[in-house]
């Protein structure tokens, strides 16, 4: 079966727009007493479906050989801007400590601006670690964002969150150490 070329970075792209329009939704939904639990859901489903769309684009451009500089620099621009979306929103709603929210950022921008300052020289493609790191914090998010202490009681979930979110903080910077050193050792053997 053939599928349209271009397919794969068109998933990618429909994520810049999706993470635009769950984050609107979930700062509407509120928390806490004033919660709106109909637009949470919504906003966590969004949430989840888009981040799924990750694993979507990058099989498809695997499995038909349709892996791209474009896919491999934006792929990684788009899941930032959907993850970077849901810490924000999350320590915004006071649901997530902020100063996990900002170590996770400020990692998750430092690299991404690095990519795009070397980008005339070379695309670097997502590494292992990054991508068990992208796992683990669409994991945490998907259960952050989902309300569902309403159905297994908020010191639960509270918990559980804290748990996932500084997983998601050693694996985020674990992997940034990581990407660093990649990089030292690439231009010393290009040296």
């Amino acid at each position: 079966m053939a599928i349209p070329r271009q397919l794969p970075n068109a998933i990618t792209i429909a994520r810049i727009p999706l993470a635009i329009v769950f984050f609107v939704l979930l700062l509407l939904a509120g928390t806490d007493g004033s919660a709106d639990l109909a637009m949470r859901w919504v906003a966590g489903a969004l949430f989840v479906l888009a981040i799924s769309t990750d694993w979507v684009d990058g099989y498809l451009a695997r499995r038909y050989e349709l892996v791209s500089d474009f896919g491999k620099l934006w792929d990684p621009i788009a899941d930032k801007l959907l993850t970077g979306a849901g810490f924000l929103g999350l320590a915004i709603l006071g649901e997530v400590p902020r100063w996990i929210v900002i170590v996770i950022l400020v990692r998750e921008w430092g690299i991404t601006v690095h990519r795009l300052m070397i980008v005339h020289e070379h695309v670097v493609a997502a590494a292992w670690m990054g991508k068990i790191k992208t796992t683990v914090q669409g994991v945490a998010l998907g259960w952050a964002l989902l309300p569902l202490h309403v159905w297994i009681g908020m010191s639960v979930w509270t918990a559980v969150t804290l748990v996932l979110m500084i997983a998601a903080l050693v694996l985020t910077v674990a992997s940034g150490i990581d990407y660093i050193v990649a990089q030292v050792r690439g231009r010393r053997s290009a040296a």
